[in-house]
């Protein structure tokens, strides 16, 4: 059986209720709600019914055991989480514009994960996993990056598979090594699974289908166009499938596309259909913005067959 492996940042995350430009006068926040993107995929993936494991670092404090208690009960080895007991875990404080994009107040270098490395119980939890997901928001320090490029090198060496999602924050591109870093995952990437303009940060062709021809001449075997709420589109040597993605009423974006590539990754290692994969994986994004958190709204399969059941797809 597969078992699918993270490495990167858990964090909370503190939520403003009101819409603004940032945090320069006090607001009124909820939360903390169990975050970071390596932690919402993993934690997608095991309410999937998969086996999965996040090698990480937190604090032995309430923010990182409600990290801990989410992800154990949403079927997650949390073997690989560290709790360093003079540390703190990390945060991440969210507005929304009136745009509806966001600004986001980071603690991730400083905190519990800025340190992640591999140690006998990571190394162990190595041996055991058969396929690797990196998210780029999970390159912010050395240690880490040198984390994650062991342990691809590690699966691929027994005949594993990596996947790839960039999603790229503007708070962290200038992280030391980040770029480096982000060339170094993808020349052993299988899936790339990027959000847009991505895309084209990765080729220098000028259109979709150039970008697209160039990542898969480079050695990618398929790549997962996320559109947001236009749904996604599949390419690997031979095929173009799209979806349209589901009408829903927004709560909060956060953790969408971590969702979606959760779903899809699980079922491509599978062996399920990329079409299949692709509508379920559009209906995983698209029941987690309904709900205030970022990981709030991961689903089960069933809750995903009914969502399809009675959703509405967007019009072209």
């Amino acid at each position: 059986m597969s078992k699918i492996l993270t490495i990167g940042e858990i964090l909370v995350e503190i939520i403003a209720t009101e819409r603004g430009n940032g945090f320069r006068a006090p607001v009124p926040l909820i939360g903390p709600f169990p975050s970071g993107a390596p932690a919402i995929f993993i934690d997608q993936v095991g309410k999937l019914g998969q086996a999965c494991a996040i090698i990480s670092r937190v604090g032995d404090d309430d923010f990182g055991h409600v990290n801990l208690d989410r992800l154990r009960a949403d079927g997650v080895d949390v073997s690989g989480i560290e709790v360093d007991p003079m540390g703190t875990t990390g945060s991440a404080f969210v507005r929304y514009r009136e745009d509806g994009s966001r600004a986001f107040v980071f603690n991730i270098r400083h905190s519990a994960c800025g340190q992640i490395s591999l140690n006998d119980q990571t190394r162990k939890l190595l041996d055991d996993c058969t396929h690797v997901h990196v998210m780029g928001t999970a390159l912010y320090a050395p240690s880490v990056i040198q984390t994650i490029l062991t342990a691809i090198d590690t699966v691929k060496a027994k005949g594993g598979t990596v996947s790839f999602d960039p999603n790229l924050r503007p708070e962290i591109l200038g992280s030391p090594g980040m770029r480096e870093a982000l060339s170094a995952v993808l020349a052993k990437t299988d899936i790339f699974l990027p959000s847009g303009e991505e895309l084209f940060l990765f080729a220098p062709a000028k259109t979709e289908t150039g970008a697209v021809e160039e990542l898969l001449e480079g050695g990618i075997k398929a790549i997962v166009l996320k559109r947001g709420e236009a749904g996604a589109t599949y390419f690997d040597g031979s095929r173009t499938i799209s979806h349209p993605g589901f009408e829903v009423t927004e709560v909060d974006p956060t953790g969408a596309g971590d969702s979606f590539g959760a779903t899809f990754v699980t079922l491509w290692l599978a062996g399920m259909g990329p079409a299949a994969a692709l509508e379920l994986a559009n209906a995983s994004g698209a029941r987690a913005v309904t709900k205030a958190g970022p990981m709030e709204g991961a689903s089960t399969r069933a809750e995903l067959d009914d969502f399809i059941a009675t959703a509405a797809r967007k019009q072209a």
